[in-house]
């Protein structure tokens, strides 16, 4: 049987991370840091080589809250040099802090039907029961499945797989930290083998450069919030904003006033701080309310958290979208319907 061919682009992060000690950390501080290469991690899951023939690549070796747009834009580079010679997929692996937003951007600049499948590690390397070789090899799994094919950019740990607009890091340090809140995962593996529970599908790509992007503000409303950061935003330089509710998408009576002077500016979307379920649409009329507040402008966010909701409207404000198509992409892809195809 011929096996597929696979490219591993390597970032780093805590699954090729070692824990050196006092003496023997560059730092001289203590803790487990990056060390271990592309080629030693897949050298160091022999059964990987009975699935697929993967070539490593390290693209860098740095903990995940360092990564950036930049670091984003190189892995959607590499992976489309991997696919355009010969890949019949892609394996990144990077550490967890940032996953849920790095696959979510890798996912908007994803232009082809070949499987990316992002994965991790919640144990270092030097830990009892390290996690880092079970995933990389249930990502190469599914990276090699060609039920895999047509999905975008997935996420695996755990032997769970994830899409990556759904998936949430909820966890700061269980080896079962990735869920999809309201879904559940795409599928599962068993005994080594993925098992999807969705045909396959996605939205289309929006961009093929993630990098650089205009700066958008994340702000999470809180219990006596009095606006002062709503209002210091356009000084700041930013470009639009997202603002994470209360409950369905709701803020403070008193700050409304703000939130509509940020609205007149740049564009705002609203999306809810409880982590799962939609934005509500036509619940609630109290002076900020989600009526209020969509009256006022604001686009709802439907199942997109903040983190994902600022990645989607920096990458519409890097392409200069105008208001309308920036309502059409959130409706759809926060709601799961295709948007209208533009002439």
């Amino acid at each position: 049987m011929t096996l597929p061919r696979l490219a591993y682009l390597a970032l780093g992060g805590t699954i090729a991370s070692v824990d050196e000690g006092t003496t023997g950390s560059a730092t001289g501080r203590p803790g487990a840091v990056p060390r271990i290469t592309a080629a030693d991690l897949v050298g160091g899951v022999p059964a990987i080589a009975d699935i697929a023939h993967v070539e490593a690549h390290q693209l860098g070796l740095l903990p995940s809250p360092s990564l950036g747009f930049d670091d984003v834009q190189r892995t959607l580079d590499a992976a489309r040099e991997a696919v355009a010679t010969g890949s019949s997929g892609v394996v990144v692996s990077q550490g967890t802090d940032t996953i849920e937003e790095t696959a979510y951007l890798l996912d908007l600049g994803w232009d082809r039907p070949e499987p990316l499948v992002v994965t991790g590690a919640m144990r270092h390397a030097s830990a009892p029961g390290a996690d880092g070789p079970a995933n990389l090899l249930a990502a190469v799994a599914v990276a090699a499945d060609p039920a895999a094919v047509g999905r975008g950019v997935l996420v695996v740990l755990n032997d769970e797989v994830h899409t990556a607009a759904s998936v949430r890091k909820t966890h700061t340090s269980s080896t079962g930290a990735f869920t999809s809140p309201g879904t559940g995962p795409v599928g599962l593996l068993t005994e080594g083998t993925p098992r999807f529970r969705t045909p396959a599908g996605r939205f289309p790509a929006l961009t093929r450069r993630v990098a650089p992007l205009p700066p958008v503000a994340l702000h999470r409303v809180t219990l006596a919030d009095d606006g002062r950061v709503l209002s210091a935003l356009d000084g700041l330089g930013y470009r639009g904003a997202v603002i994470e509710g209360f409950g369905g998408g709701h803020v403070a009576g008193h700050t409304v006033d703000a939130v509509r002077a940020l609205a007149a500016r740049m564009p705002v979307v609203l999306a809810s701080r409880t982590g799962a379920g939609e934005t509500l649409t036509s619940t609630y009329g109290f002076p900020g309310g989600e009526i209020d507040l969509l009256r006022s402008g604001l686009v709802p966010a439907g199942r997109l958290d903040g983190l994902k909701a600022r990645l989607l409207l920096a990458t519409l404000l890097a392409q200069d979208a105008p208001p309308d198509r920036i309502h059409q992409e959130f409706a759809a892809r926060g709601r799961g319907t295709p948007p209208t195809p533009r002439p």
